[in-house]
């Protein structure tokens, strides 16, 4: 058990925003005894790491709540898989497939990948998937069975019988021509099985129908049973009024649609979830993520490259700020993850709870020592010329004896991680300088330097050793184009490891030919 007055202290951002949801929500918490919080998915393209971060963060709040309060919490994975496709993803097969269905609900469209019965399952199962490597906790819910089912059926007659109510609040937020089509009903057309965005002629509350043009035909429909689907924001204080939600995040460009729907919520008789709005992520130009583009890094590169716990570290950082997510990034994740968890070893309960490793692993932070940074091993991949990962663990071996695979999880795996890093991503992108006469004067002054070392020495007194020869080969004004140069030289890049660890690590004799290599 936490002690109550760290519990208290604590500003980690899952501690906050739960402590805000039960003050918010306590009596509607109180009646039903139990807490819910929704993500929502939208399967009109493949799942994208935005769509975990909801997920992973939602999974970090209930885990800060676990510590709060004991009762039952539930996380519901909505899909909006009744939504009719807009436009066709660039990133999925079958492209004319796609074309000939557009408008249609995304569970009539025929799976491009013809794996499921429809496109919306396809791509839900590909979410339940990815959530399930993560061993989330959540109630999957898919709109289409929902309305189909009848159980929005109630939720939709108190939809019709306040028509006009939520008229009044949605159509000063259109302009001119968009107000004089829209409705918060859309019809699925009996004849085509596309989702009609076309105006309402005319509602009949107590048969709980509504009436509509299409095309100069007068058409009669129900709402119910899923012959009606609700516009996006109707839908949205829908779901909440009809599952009872107590939270849910979104992204900051939801925060106009947030509050439309809250004010929808409170007429149908009940009041808002308790909301968060976090920044949205970008791609390496600045751009927003879009799961029809398929831009920034996606959810199995990630994995390819570093762990799991890695990527929910990445999403429990600062949520309210901005991020770019593409492949470069994931070396300094692995390697914050890696920092967090050696910083967990000397902390107390209340440094703990503010560590983000701690808000990852649900308060089990591993143990396991860290013996090298993810930088670090990515560089002694290159210059080990180690393709596999036994061939790594027997140089790693050499220079640190008294370690084990099986006492190294953690590192055993990030081995793995290293190769296909380097040899997918940073071998692309090395580019070695060739030095000048003057460059190449100081790197042999270098090796020369070096033979004064030995292995007793520690990593700071050859780092201070280097710092002399640079100081002495003309780099005495700005040493940091001395180690720009040594960078640039041996591992074809502006920065690299901090070379005293490394040198002490990978030998010295070794470092020596390393340098007289690339001096060839």
């Amino acid at each position: 058990m936490l002690e109550k007055t760290n519990i208290d202290k604590t500003n980690a951002w899952p501690f906050i925003e739960a402590k805000k949801l039960l003050k918010d929500k306590k009596k509607s918490i109180e009646k039903k005894g139990k807490i819910i919080l929704q993500t929502g998915y939208g399967p009109s393209g493949l799942p994208h790491i935005g769509t975990f971060g909801e997920v992973a963060r939602t999974s970090m709040m209930v885990n800060a709540l676990d510590h709060l309060i004991d009762i039952p919490k539930e996380i519901i994975t909505f899909s909006d898989d009744m939504d009719g496709l807009r436009k066709v993803p660039d990133n999925v097969p079958n492209q004319e497939l796609l074309n000939k269905n557009l408008h249609k609900p995304l569970t009539s469209i025929p799976d491009p990948f013809k794996k499921y019965k429809s496109y919306g399952e396809h791509n839900n199962e590909m979410l339940k998937k990815f959530l399930n490597r993560f061993s989330f906790k959540y109630n999957f819910k898919s709109s289409t069975i929902l309305y189909k089912s009848g159980f929005f059926n109630s939720a939709l007659q108190n939809i019709l019988q306040n028509y006009q109510g939520i008229m009044d609040i949605i159509i000063p937020t259109l302009g001119k021509d968009r107000q004089k089509t829209y409705s918060p009903f859309l019809p699925i057309c009996p004849e085509t099985g596309v989702v009609l965005e076309i105006p309402v002629l005319e509602i009949i509350k107590d048969k709980s129908k509504i009436v509509f043009d299409n095309n100069g035909k007068k058409i009669e429909t129900s709402i119910l049973d899923g012959n009606c689907k609700l516009q996006w924001k109707v839908d949205w204080a829908m779901r909440w009024y009809a599952l009872d939600v107590d939270f849910e995040m979104y992204g900051k460009d939801l925060i106009e649609s947030a509050i439309i729907s809250s004010k929808i919520i409170k007429l149908l008789g009940k009041n808002n979830p308790s909301g968060f709005a976090y920044e949205l992520f970008l791609d390496e130009k600045g751009e927003k993520i879009s799961k029809s583009k398929g831009n920034g890094i996606t959810i199995d590169q990630w994995l390819k490259y570093a762990s799991p716990e890695s990527l929910s570290l990445f999403m429990y950082q600062n949520p309210k700020r901005a991020k770019k997510l593409y492949e470069e990034i994931v070396p300094k994740a692995v390697d914050e993850y890696l920092e967090f968890i050696e910083k967990g070893k000397t902390q107390n309960e209340l440094e703990k709870l503010m560590n983000p490793v701690w808000h990852v692993h649900n308060g089990k932070i591993p143990k396991e020592k860290i013996i090298m940074s993810f930088s670090m091993l990515l560089n002694l991949v290159e210059t080990s010329n180690a393709d596999n990962k036994e061939l790594l663990w027997k140089f790693v071996k050499k220079y640190k004896k008294d370690i084990s695979e099986k006492d190294h999880p953690i590192f055993d795996k990030l081995i793995e991680y290293a190769i296909k890093f380097f040899n997918d991503v940073i071998k692309k992108q090395k580019k070695y300088k060739k030095p000048n006469s003057s460059e190449k004067k100081s790197l042999e002054a270098l090796i020369k330097s070096l033979d004064k070392c030995n292995e007793k020495m520690l990593p700071e007194e050859i780092q201070t050793l280097i710092y002399s020869t640079g100081k002495e080969n003309g780099y005495s004004d700005n040493l940091r184009n001395w180690f720009k140069l040594i960078y640039e030289v041996v591992f074809g890049s502006e920065n690299g490891p901090r070379m005293g660890f490394f040198i002490s690590f990978f030998g010295v004799n070794e470092t020596k030919q390393l340098i007289r290599n690339k001096l060839k």
